[in-house]
């Protein structure tokens, strides 16, 4: 069997765009050789919403948007937090103890020994970079596996929780500040504000790509399709504010006939913006930074990347620290939504973390996979649970019908990697 290279992009001429055709052509080339990307997710995804649309008239409705995007922050912020470790095929089981621990930490802080806030804060996120940079050190300096390390920490997390915390313990939130960032909403007027400034960074982003490209001789895409995607954005992103802008407690109808008397909850949940600022600043690490290629460029091959005079060690210690003091924000995120932080936070969604990565379309092999397929991912898992709850199925159904959706995304990626390779070697 000869080895060949696979068939090369088409040339379109440095720094000139390509046409539709070309891209389109290419795009088609890479799902071929297995490069789905988040593609499934977002099927499933389409699927799945339009199928508890119809088995649920509360699914469509503002209210239930709402809380399906707040239930989700977490999970999502989680999950960004473990691709930063799954792109070099590592593993951290112990990112929702740490998120758990952290809480802990800033509650006892502010609650025992009235430590503001914010110095409280600064302590967590301290202690989150340190956890980061113990495992790092033992995973990229020792030489221990990533899974073992993480495992020691996860169980000995739980014990420190109870010590911090203590046995049936819990600890109210009575900090406003983080109490607002799962259940407040941000005025209307601060919605229309919050897209315009989005949108006026992707413009920016999106040019300066361009201007990149073209001083680099690499060939640009063509700009109305730059336009276009820019368009949808802007289009989707109006359509949710505007949503979000209609009184959501209308929606909880009447009670034996009476209508019930509610406050009116109007505008974008204050999490919505926060959890978007994290996947667009994570993005534009992994993407656009040298720190991002040499993430990669370890995830895909350590050996050549360490030829190529990347420092290896460090790339792996510092996606620990990353993940670690992403999880930190994460803990916060729960604790706000619950409004309590037990000796129990953060032990088990570590494990839905990972689903949702995977899900979404990060590969667990390493070096391919993105932030955004993290949090479509998370999406995916949040509407199976939320719309399984509307039903008032058992939470059981919760676990297996998950658990079959990860199974899946594991095939695809597998599948996907072995037609890859044999795409390459015919």
């Amino acid at each position: 069997m000869t080895s060949t290279p696979a068939t090369p992009p088409p040339t379109i001429g440095s720094g000139h765009e390509g046409n539709t055709r070309d891209q389109l052509t290419a795009y088609v080339r890479n799902l071929r050789q297995g490069e789905m990307g988040a593609l499934p997710a977002i099927g499933g995804f389409v699927v799945l919403a339009i199928l508890f649309s119809f088995l649920s008239s509360s699914f469509l409705t503002p209210l239930n948007l709402a809380n399906l995007l707040t239930q989700s922050a977490t999970l999502m912020t989680l999950a960004m937090a473990l691709v930063f470790v799954i792109l070099l095929g590592e593993i951290d089981l112990s990112a929702g103890v740490t998120s758990g621990v952290t809480a802990s930490i800033f509650v006892v802080l502010v609650h025992n020994f009235q430590v503001p806030w914010l110095l409280a804060l600064l302590a967590a996120f301290l202690v989150g970079f340190a956890i980061g940079s113990f495992i790092g050190f033992f995973v990229a300096r020792v030489g221990i596996p990533s899974f073992v390390v993480t495992l020691g920490l996860f169980l000995g997390f739980q014990g420190l929780q109870l010590l911090i915390i203590g046995t049936g313990g819990a600890y109210r939130i009575e900090t406003p500040e983080i109490s607002a960032i799962m259940n407040k909403n941000l005025p209307v007027f601060a919605g229309w504000i919050a897209l315009t400034v989005a949108m006026a960074l992707a413009i920016a982003i999106s040019l300066w790509d361009r201007a990149r490209r073209t001083r680099a001789g690499v060939a640009n895409r063509p700009l109305a399709l730059m336009w276009g995607r820019l368009a949808a954005i802007a289009i989707a992103g109006a359509l949710f504010v505007a949503l979000m802008s209609v009184d959501r407690a209308a929606s909880r109808g009447s009670l034996n006939g009476v209508e019930i008397a509610n406050d009116p909850i109007i505008g974008v949940p204050i999490v919505v913006p926060i959890a978007v600022g994290l996947l667009w600043i994570g993005t534009f690490i992994l993407d656009r930074t040298r720190y991002g290629r040499h993430l990669y460029a370890v995830g895909g091959n350590a050996e050549a990347a360490r030829r190529a005079g990347i420092k290896v060690s460090m790339i792996r210690m510092s996606a620990f620290m990353v993940c670690s003091t992403l999880a930190v924000v994460a803990g916060l995120f729960d604790a706000s939504r619950i409004g309590v932080v037990t000796a129990a936070s953060g032990g088990q969604i570590v494990l839905s973390g990972v689903a949702a990565a995977v899900v979404g379309g990060v590969s667990l092999f390493g070096g391919r996979g993105r932030l955004i397929h993290a949090a479509i991912g998370a999406l995916v898992i949040a509407v199976i649970s939320n719309g399984l709850g509307l039903l008032g199925l058992p939470a059981g159904v919760n676990f297996l019908v998950t658990g079959g959706v990860l199974i899946l995304a594991a095939t695809i990626d597998a599948i996907s990697r072995k037609r890859g390779g044999a795409t390459i070697l015919r």
